[in-house]
């Protein structure tokens, strides 16, 4: 992707967040580009193509930073909960994906079945359960079925960043999160 269509992408999210996706339209994105609309449809097909590549972009950003702040930990456990934090802290600091997220809460699907962006759920999902595999091949976590647990910790992220975020639990939501990691963690833990 180019640096031109990252530009495109991240204004188009700013507008759909700022007025929501009914009330955006084609030339609010083109405008706030300085682009006309006609070119914008050469990286789109309609509304909905420029929304899901904007969104499903904004998702992706939000992956890299979490796996980044993942590869920078040493130790399988600290990865862990690096990633649980740090995928849910996200949204805090990003107000538009957070804005969009609100307004759409199907984004964050917890079912594969239900997910509209497959492939980068996926690699989340995949995330996990490498870092399930790394500990328990280094002995750190018991023995558990990889994927039965990934997908129960990728559906619990889900739930809580709808709590937090969507249902607007705010700090209570991200305490009990944050409880829940360590209450997993005493779980997975060898003694």
């Amino acid at each position: 992707m180019g640096l031109y269509e990252i530009q495109i992408f991240d204004s188009a999210l700013q507008v759909f967040a700022h007025y929501g996706y009914r009330q955006t339209t084609m030339e609010q994105v083109s405008g706030k580009l300085g682009m006309t609309k006609s070119s914008l449809y050469f990286y789109c097909s309609g509304k909905e193509d420029l929304y899901n590549q904007a969104v499903a972009h904004a998702l992706l950003q939000w992956q890299a930073h979490v796996r980044q702040a993942v590869e920078a930990q040493a130790d399988v456990v600290q990865k862990l909960v690096t990633l649980a934090i740090t995928s849910n802290q996200y949204l805090a600091e990003n107000d538009d994906l957070r804005t969009i997220i609100i307004n759409d809460p199907q984004i964050q699907s917890i079912t594969p079945a239900e997910d509209r962006y497959p492939n980068i759920g996926a690699a989340s999902y995949g995330m996990l359960k490498q870092l399930l595999e790394q500990g328990m091949a280094e002995g750190k976590f018991k023995p558990v079925d990889i994927d039965h647990a990934a997908g129960f910790l990728y559906s619990i992220h889900c739930m809580f960043v709808v709590k937090t975020y969507v249902k607007a639990e705010g700090q209570s939501a991200q305490d009990i999160y944050r409880s829940g990691i360590e209450l997993i963690l005493q779980g997975l833990l060898r003694k």
